[in-house]
Parts: structure tokens; sequence; C-alpha cells
């Protein structure tokens, strides 16, 4: 027990709770939400699980944790509700100074009292104060045990709830934290503007935008997951990256989280997606048509796809210059994204076309079974096509970056000894050179993709859920599969260099 003291574990007593809690042991913003904020804080501090809800999206504020003194469905934000505070959690490798413009923003939006925001390490609470936001009360995380009793004076159940019952006014909450003797921290002032969550690195004049086309006429070999965890992958690399879903079965739009509704008559992309984009030269930019997506951090853009796209095929096909339209779009763009990746339809269509007519750089994801390996004929005919059309309109041919490995077994002797096979069928048959990197079928990569938020719904005013995924690097950063994504980014900007 020593040991334990010297590392400053927190003591619990409590039934059926954790015995203790390191701070320490959180290598990253999940394990801050669910080891400390889940399992520690919030019972610590009085709060049940009927009391509180995670991955709260409310209009354009997305929150880890909203919590309030008592369960009351329908909810509504009013001056009585019961909602008690926010909490943000962010990566112990992040500084908190960062986000504390954010949660100024959060907590004068929502008129709520007070916003915790920690990663694990540092751990404050904000609250209004004389028309501004401060900082009310500040320790570290090592330092919460033993300050418990001054955190649960602010922001425990019993307390926001008597609270409310004798005091609506910011004022006199405040005026509370004197009787505590909480310290304000004066030179930890919220700062009047949000800080960037990212510094990227800025791309240098001589580089230009650079385009990839992820393609196969083979369906079901991990296009769309290799589209959107190269992108992420990407944007961690400090690089702006765009994604295109060119496919009108819309899996990569679902796969970034950009459908929010469940019926179709709350569709929130029918009047803006890419077929508004390929369907006019004139109007409808690129600009306009993307969307910053959530799955990510950084956030990547997308221009989503629907359906209607598989309306619009053939009147595009009617239209001389709709394999150029994208062409002409992206150039308005090419110094605001570093990278765009077109994600494309399985099949031999205008719009796998136009994906190949745009892109300078092509991927080819494959599961390396016979069926995939036989649509290699296929795909080297339609990049024969396509280069041929590049020719005519001045376009360098297609650079193939190769075969990349995808849904493959992690069973040791698929690896040993089926695996290398199929490689050198791929290469010796069909004349095409595999990646580096090969992606394993793994667990990971389909949770990140089925995770879902609770959403108050504004019209019924009742809370649902709704699919929120996230890059498989930003849900589990040390897996197998992050570490895939990362090795696969570092070979593409090699390659494309």
């Amino acid at each position: 027990m020593q040991k334990l003291a010297q590392n400053s574990l927190i003591m619990m007593n409590k039934p059926n709770k954790p015995i203790f809690f390191n701070p320490y042991d959180c290598r990253n913003e999940t394990e801050v939400e669910s080891k400390f904020i889940v399992q520690y804080l919030l019972p610590a501090l009085g709060y049940s699980p009927h009391n509180w809800h995670q991955e709260v999206a409310l209009g354009s504020i997305r929150l880890d944790f909203l919590v309030f003194t008592k369960q009351i469905l329908p909810y509504k934000f009013t001056k009585d509700s019961p909602l008690a505070l926010i909490i943000e959690a962010k990566s112990p490798k992040h500084s908190l100074n960062r986000y504390t413009g954010k949660m100024e923003k959060y907590i004068r939006s929502l008129s709520v009292n007070y916003g915790v925001l920690t990663n694990g390490k540092d751990f404050r609470i904000l609250a209004p104060k004389d028309k501004d936001i401060a900082i009310v009360f500040r320790c570290s995380g090592r330092e919460v045990p033993d300050r418990l009793a001054e955190i649960k004076s602010l922001i425990g159940w019993a307390e926001v709830a008597q609270a409310r019952m004798t005091t609506s006014s910011s004022a006199q909450i405040i005026d509370k934290n004197k009787e505590n003797n909480v310290k304000i921290v004066p030179d930890l002032a919220v700062t009047p503007q949000p800080v960037p969550e990212f510094e990227p690195i800025v791309a240098t004049e001589e580089k230009k935008m650079k385009t990839i086309a992820v393609y196969h006429n083979k369906g079901g070999v991990g296009k769309t997951t290799t589209v959107v965890n190269l992108g992420a992958a990407l944007s961690k690399e400090g690089k702006r990256v765009l994604i295109i879903d060119l496919d009108s079965q819309a899996n990569t739009t679902f796969a970034v989280g950009l459908v929010k509704f469940d019926d179709e008559a709350d569709d929130t992309l029918k009047n803006c997606h890419v077929m508004h984009l390929l369907s006019s030269e004139d109007f409808f930019p690129i600009k306009q048509v993307a969307k910053t997506t959530n799955f990510s951090t950084p956030t990547v853009d997308v221009i989503p796809s629907h359906i209607d796209l598989m309306k619009a095929e053939s009147d595009l096909n009617n239209i001389d210059h709709s394999r150029l339209v994208l062409i002409k779009k992206l150039l308005d763009v090419e110094n605001d994204y570093d990278i765009v990746i077109i994600d494309t339809p399985p099949s031999l269509n205008l719009f796998a076309r136009i994906a190949l007519i745009a892109a300078d750089y092509l991927i080819i994801p494959s599961d390396l079974k016979p069926f995939a390996n036989q649509g290699l004929t296929n795909v080297k005919s339609l990049i024969n096509e396509v280069n041929g059309f590049r020719k005519i309109i001045g376009k360098q041919p297609l650079q193939l970056l190769g075969v990349l490995a995808t849904k493959i077994s992690t069973n040791a002797k698929f690896r040993e000894y089926t695996l290398p096979d199929r490689m050198q069928t791929v290469m010796k048959r069909y004349g095409i050179e595999l990646m580096e990197t090969i992606i394993s079928e793994k667990e990971d990569l389909a949770k990140c993709s089925e995770r879902t938020q609770t959403i108050l719904d504004e019209k019924t005013s009742y809370i649902k859920e709704i699919p929120d995924p996230l890059s498989v690097i930003d849900f589990k950063p040390d897996s197998d599969s992050a570490k895939e994504f990362k090795q696969l980014a570092q070979e593409v900007l090699r390659k494309i260099a």
C-alpha cells in the first residue's frame, strides 16, 4: 500500500465501485472518459448513471457529458431545468489551455452553471463570473481525492440540486464559491477566442494538392474503411484532407457520420451533395458542398454522396464535359487542401471514370481472394481507357500506388503460408505491385464505425441515439488497426512526395 500511496492513487470505499484510480493510467481521451469520469468522478460526486448522458449533440454543440440533477423526459432547456454541468475530456497529451475557449462558448450557449474540463492530469471547473467565464477551481489529477470535498461543494449532485432549489442566479453561485474558500485563478482566465485544437504542418508553396482515388470494381474489399481511416491518418500527419464520396451507396458518407437522420423526411443532405457538384459547371463549388466532419481530429472535410446520384448517371452521360467538371472544381481549391481522397463505386460506371480521370494516384484495395484478383483485369482495362482520355486532355497517366491488402486474416498459419502465395499471384499474374502496408481484419474497425451518440430531438424533445462513427485512430489510438493506418499514411506520403 505504501507504493500505491506514493503514486497518489485515489481511494474509494463505496461498494461496487473501483477501489482506486490513478489519473496517470489514462493514456488517451477515451480512458480519461471511462476510467476517470465514468468510473470515479461522477459516482464520487453522487451522480448515478441515470443522471448523465455521454456523447451528446445539441445543435452545433457536441459534448462529452451532459449531467443532470434528475432525469426528466422529454427534456427542455429552461431556467428551471435540472442540467447541472457539462464535462469535456481531453487526451493527457493535450494542454487544456487550448480548449477553454470552447468550454466558455458551451457554458454560455446552454446557460449552465458549471463546466468541467480535464485531461486526467489537470482538472478545472469553469463558471460564470461577472459577465465572463472564469476558472473557479483547479488542481492536478493527483490532488482530486484530497480536494474532493471542495469539488463536491461546487458540482456535487446534492449540492447542485440544493442550489437550484434556493437560487438560479449565477452571481449567487459565485458567492457560494467564496463561502467555501474556493480560489479563483486570475492568471488562467478564459481567452476571448478559442485556441485551435491542432497546429497542422503548413504545406510549402511548391507542393501542390495531390488527389488519390481508391478503387476496385469488386465490392466488399474494404474500400470505404480504407478511405475514411486513411483520411484520418493523413490529417494527423498535418495534412488538410478532403474526401469525396462518388458512390451512390454513400457508405463513406455514413462512415464519417454525416447521416444524422433516420427518416428520409429529415434528410439534411438531399439539397447539396456530390450530384449537385457534378451536374453544374458554374454552381455548387466544393467549398459550398463540402462538410466538416467530426469522425477524426483534426477534422476532415467530406463531400457527401446520396442515393440520388444513381438517377443522375444517365443525364450526366449526355453532357460532354461531365468528366471534366470535377477536375475544374478541384483546381479552385488546390490551395485549400493538401490531399484529396476519392471513394468510388465498385463498378465500371461513369463515376468510377470521373474519379480516375481527376486523380493523380490510385490505390486498389483488395482482400486478395480469387474474385477480387480476377477483378484486377477489369481494373487494368479501365486504367488504360482512362489514361487514353487523360492524354487527350493533357494530363499525365494515372500513377498506381499499388494493391493494398485489406481485410486480411490474422491467423498465423494463413499469414505464413496462404498470404504470401496470394500476394505473389497478384504480382506475377496481373503485374501489379502490392503496397507495403497490410490492413488486417480486426474487430476495432467494425466497432469504431458502429458507435452512436445521444442527442436531443428538437422536434419531439426526446433523447435518441444516432450514428456517431470515429476513425479507428481516434477510437483506439494504440490498437493494431490504428498503427496499420498510420503506417499506410506514411507510405502514401512517401510515394506521392
